[in-house]
């Protein structure tokens, strides 16, 4: 019987670059279109790619059966909270976009704090269950980086700022002090001086972030009745904390609020108008998620609006590019930009009862 031959040795992405004359960094920028390289070493890599029958590494192993060819995506989130964030659907859609094109699935698990999420970064790189991690909901306080860069797991985090301390994660963020100024400087220039902002989960980076802004923003500006006050980012929360901010009494009461989502501000309209609250001729509302719950109220809500599919897509494509051995990245997508709809107007005078 003839000897039993040795299965073939798949190309790399080093022998790609050790065939076109570039750095393995170049070879990973041109095969996942991102600049970094001219056209001509982008059209030169992918023809060297193709004569060497070069697949993405993740399908490769896959079909070799030693990677999972499979993301993970852990929620430390109260599990009645997903069905209506618009932003974390989105988020996901634009995701799979990217994961469905490189044949890569997505593992998804909710969890009830940090140390479980913890666990399961364990348990599935003990497993071998995936080949990388988006990491959502970053904190202030937060152990998922070392411990991602402990188990040598690629890791792309989603909204939290440049983190110097791991730099073998990748981060895509969004300017969230930039976008409350937005929203500050419209609701001075209508006069408003007392702003609640109805935040979301304490202790996330992102809505830090949005509270010291509008902290300093307010010190910029000289206003005094502004304040936050964080919430589950539900809807119940966010109508009890609009009742009980607009109960406030010897016309302390906002004129002005902004909400972290588009269901609180939804909830947060209805609740003021129970209460006798014209909006915006009492008070204005802003939501900082753009949907189509913002124009399905009277009036249309006034919203921070940006393309959370592409965020989705961009986080997705900077794992894919992890996975295929390229250098982790920090990238800022895009500020939301403002939408002044009808639920924003001139500040109404102190004092003013309600209706």
């Amino acid at each position: 019987m003839p000897a039993k031959r040795s299965p073939a040795r798949r190309p790399t992405m080093k022998d790609i670059a050790r065939r076109a004359g570039v750095s393995e960094s170049a070879v990973s920028f041109a095969l996942n279109d991102r600049p970094g390289v001219s056209e001509v070493t982008r059209d030169r890599v992918r023809r060297v790619a193709e004569q060497l029958g070069w697949r993405p590494s993740t399908a490769a192993r896959a079909l070799s059966g030693e990677g999972a060819a499979t993301v993970g995506l852990v929620l430390a989130r109260p599990a009645h909270t997903l069905g209506v964030d618009s932003f974390f659907l989105q988020l996901v859609s634009g995701v799979q976009e990217v994961l469905a094109e490189r044949h890569l699935g997505l593992l998804f698990q909710v969890v009830e704090d940090l140390t479980d999420e913890c666990a399961v970064y364990r348990r599935w790189w003990a497993e071998h269950r995936v080949d990388g991690v988006l990491v959502v909901d970053p904190r202030t306080d937060d152990p998922r980086p070392g411990l991602l860069d402990e188990l040598g797991l690629p890791a792309v985090v989603i909204g939290g700022p440049p983190d110097e301390r791991h730099p073998g994660l990748s981060t895509v963020w969004a300017d969230d002090a930039g976008a409350m100024a937005a929203v500050v400087d419209e609701l001075h220039r209508l006069g408003h001086h007392r702003i609640v902002h109805i935040a979301g989960l304490p202790g996330l980076a992102h809505t830090e972030r949005r509270i010291r802004a509008l902290r300093a923003e307010a010190g910029r500006r000289g206003l005094t009745g502004v304040e936050s006050v964080t919430t589950d980012y539900s809807d119940a929360e966010g109508a009890a904390v609009t009742r009980r901010v607009l109960a406030a009494s010897g016309g302390s009461a906002p004129t002005a609020l902004i909400y972290d989502n588009d269901v609180m501000a939804v909830a947060g309209v209805a609740a003021a108008l129970d209460l006798g609250f014209a909006v915006p001729a009492d008070v204005s509302v802003v939501a900082w998620e753009d949907s189509a719950l913002c124009r399905m109220v009277r009036p249309w809500l006034s919203a921070l609006s940006r393309d959370s599919v592409e965020f989705g897509r961009t986080a997705a494509t900077e794992l894919t590019a992890l996975l295929d051995g390229g250098p982790a990245r920090t990238v800022r997508v895009p500020v939301p930009r403002l939408i002044v709809r009808d639920s924003t107007g001139p500040a109404r005078a102190a004092g003013r009862p309600p209706g």
